[in-house]
């Protein structure tokens, strides 16, 4: 916890500092992105498993709330113009997923970068002139392996969110494609 602090507080110096609030904000866009698209496709998935029981119970069109209704307005609607909807539907669940992923890949990449730096800083301190113990520098080296550690916690919870949100926008639009299957069935 020491460590944490000495980052924070900037005693390892600048570039370590920008680091750790870097994979701060990372951390914090993550959760944000995450709690809004999640809570967003539960209401999404919600309305079209709504839409679905609507239609199973003999409804001639989709429901309100469902994704596809604006596609069923005026009465008329073709499958080319269903799969737009549906094309539609995947680009509006997936907004956001581009970044978490961006995130998952990088993070680790900037806490190596922070540790690189750190153990470059550690090693330029220490005095030339006799010889370094293994008690000067192991100290030094779990300070710098902070950066590291931050990162890889940082891309475990972008990565786990991103297919939690990939396995959501799938249901989602699983089912938008139950809905035109059954009411193309009944045209058939």
């Amino acid at each position: 916890m020491e460590y944490l602090i000495k980052y924070i507080t900037g005693e390892n110096g600048l570039i370590p500092l920008i680091v750790m609030l870097s994979l701060s904000f990372y951390l914090i866009v993550v959760f944000w992105i995450f709690l809004y698209k999640y809570s967003k496709l539960q209401i999404m998935i919600m309305n079209e498993k709504e839409s679905i029981d609507a239609i199973l119970l003999g409804g001639k069109s989709v429901s309100e709330k469902s994704f596809l209704y604006q596609a069923f307005k005026d009465g008329s609607s073709s499958k080319r113009i269903l799969d737009a909807f549906r094309r539609r539907a995947t680009l509006r669940a997936t907004t956001g997923l581009t970044f978490i992923s961006i995130i998952a890949s990088t993070s680790p990449f900037i806490g190596l970068f922070g540790t690189v730096v750190s153990i470059l800083s550690a090693f330029a301190s220490f005095d030339t002139g006799g010889q370094v113990s293994l008690n000067i520098i192991g100290p030094a080296i779990s300070e710098a392996l902070v950066a590291t550690a931050a990162g890889i916690f940082v891309a475990i919870f972008a990565y786990s969110f991103h297919q939690i949100i990939q396995r959501k926008t799938y249901e989602f639009i699983a089912n938008i494609e139950i809905q035109i299957d059954i009411l193309f069935s009944r045209k058939a």
